[in-house]
C-alpha cells in the first residue's frame, strides 16, 4: 500500500498564478481592443476592406456589433480572471474561444490583425487551461 506524499509549495505555484495573470491581461487586453476595433466598425465602415462573396458575410457593421459585445465580456471576464477562480478561467475559455471563432471568421475584413488575435486567444486559451494552483486536489 503506496500513501501519496504531499510535497511543500514548489515553484510551480507562483508559475500558475503568473501564467493566469498574464492570461488575465492579455484577455483584458484583447478585450479593450475588441471595444476600440467594434467602435471604429460601428462608426465608419469604410475604415475596412469590405469583401464580395464571402460565405460567413454580415456587412461591416454588424461585425463591429459583435466585436464591440464580445470585447465587454472579454473585458470583464479578465478582470474577474485576477482572483484565479474556476469559475473565471472557465468563463476565459469559453469568452477566448468565441473571441476566436470571431476572429477566424473576420478574417477577409481585416486578415493581418485577425491573424494576430487568432494566435493571442489560442495562447490565452493555452495558459488558462494548464495553470493550476498548488492548492488544488489534482495530481
Amino acid at each position: 500500500m503506496t500513501q501519496a506524499v504531499k510535497h511543500p509549495a514548489s515553484h510551480r505555484e507562483p508559475l500558475a498564478a503568473g501564467i493566469a495573470t498574464f492570461a488575465a491581461v492579455m484577455l483584458v487586453i484583447g478585450g479593450v481592443l475588441g471595444i476600440l476595433r467594434g467602435i471604429m466598425a460601428i462608426a465608419n465602415d469604410s475604415v475596412f476592406v469590405n469583401t464580395p462573396d464571402y460565405v460567413f458575410e454580415f456587412n461591416v457593421e454588424g461585425w463591429g456589433w459583435i466585436h464591440l459585445a464580445l470585447g465587454i465580456v472579454a473585458l470583464m471576464t479578465g478582470l474577474s480572471l485576477f482572483k484565479f477562480t474556476l469559475w473565471a478561467r472557465v468563463a476565459g475559455v469559453a469568452i477566448a474561444g468565441l473571441l476566436l471563432v470571431s476572429s477566424f471568421l473576420s478574417l477577409p475584413y481585416y486578415p493581418v490583425w485577425s491573424v494576430v488575435l487568432i494566435a493571442l486567444y489560442g495562447f490565452v486559451i493555452w495558459a488558462l487551461c494548464v495553470a493550476r494552483p498548488e492548492s488544488a486536489d489534482v495530481p
